[in-house]
């Protein structure tokens, strides 16, 4: 039975619990000892979310009956090869968190993804990346390079930018509401209507944070209220962007669930024929559309298939 390391209410459900199944025919999950040594009760302290969820599926009461579970794809959401260093097949790209298969491969079971972007990100990265700048030879660039100054040019324009509208909104204020607008239009469950929605919002949330957000300090010294903005202006691109991909994709696959496209039954109504291809946004500065290339994707082996959970 898998268990869920990153998970701790997943681990003791599965700790508590006690596997039992016929081989080949189906794996259970009985909270019966469970509930006889701690109680109902303390069972529905600890679970009761869970356990409602699993009935309103299955109309079986958990408390009375044993959980029928087996091993099985969670998200087909597949995952780039890395080596144990997280890079990739071209050299000098990492890959982390959930965009490579390093710890679950297609198999990600609730919580998996915050264990495996924290790991990534805090413990394996920073000394992964570090050894590969210190093992490769690079071509010698100074400050007098163009592309140097140019990039050098351009954070000053911002910084100076960001610091001169003394506005009335926090940074904090502009991010939560671009958190509610992503959450509420662009989360696992989307719509043509919402992202349209989405994308005005966005746009018309960026224009009055480049009017109207204070930024405290100034730029000659560490100001971690500077560095959250220019995070936050990065985060208005990559919302729009992210509404503008799922709007181009008219299908249901993996994470990305169109209600328009889904099957009798609820599940995600594939369309392989169309966009079975990787998609690519090229920046095209702030005035213009991102432009889309597109790589197609074959398979010669394993065939994409329609998902079902029955």
């Amino acid at each position: 039975m898998p268990r869920d390391v990153a998970s701790r209410n997943a681990k003791q459900v599965c700790d508590e619990g006690r596997g039992v199944g016929p081989t080949g025919l189906g794996v259970y999950l009985d909270f019966s000892d469970a509930i006889a040594r701690l109680g109902e009760h303390t069972i529905r302290e600890r679970y009761g979310n869970l356990f409602e969820m699993y009935q309103r599926i299955t109309d079986e009461d958990p408390y009375k009956v044993p959980m029928r579970i087996y091993p099985a794809i969670h998200y087909t959401m597949g995952g780039l090869w890395v080596d144990y260093q997280l890079q990739s097949t071209i050299p000098g790209l990492f890959v982390l968190g959930e965009a490579n298969f390093s710890d679950h491969g297609a198999n990600r079971l609730g919580a998996s993804a915050l264990m495996q972007g924290l790991s990534d990100g805090y413990f394996i990265i920073p000394y992964t990346v570090s050894n590969y700048l210190a093992a490769s030879k690079f071509p010698q660039v100074d400050e007098s390079h163009t592309e140097v100054q140019s990039a050098v040019q351009g954070v000053r324009e911002t910084i100076d930018r960001l610091l001169s509208i003394k506005g009335k909104r926090t940074v904090d204020s502009f991010h939560r509401e671009l958190g509610k607008i992503v959450w509420n239009y662009c989360g696992m469950s989307r719509t043509a209507q919402g992202l349209e929605t989405a994308i005005v919002e966005i746009r018309n949330l960026r224009e009055e944070f480049w009017q109207n957000v204070t930024v405290l300090g100034s730029g000659d010294d560490l100001n971690q209220s500077l560095g959250r903005a220019g995070r936050v202006a990065d985060f208005f691109e990559l919302a729009e962007l992210m509404c503008i991909d799922a709007l181009a994709r008219n299908e249901s696959c993996g994470g990305h669930f169109r209600e328009e496209y889904q099957t009798p039954d609820g599940e995600a109504k594939r369309d392989d024929e169309h966009y079975s291809y990787v998609a690519a946004w090229g920046y095209r500065g702030s005035d213009h559309p991102p432009e889309l290339t597109k790589e197609p994707l074959q398979f010669d082996y394993v065939h994409p298939s329609q998902r079902s959970y029955k």
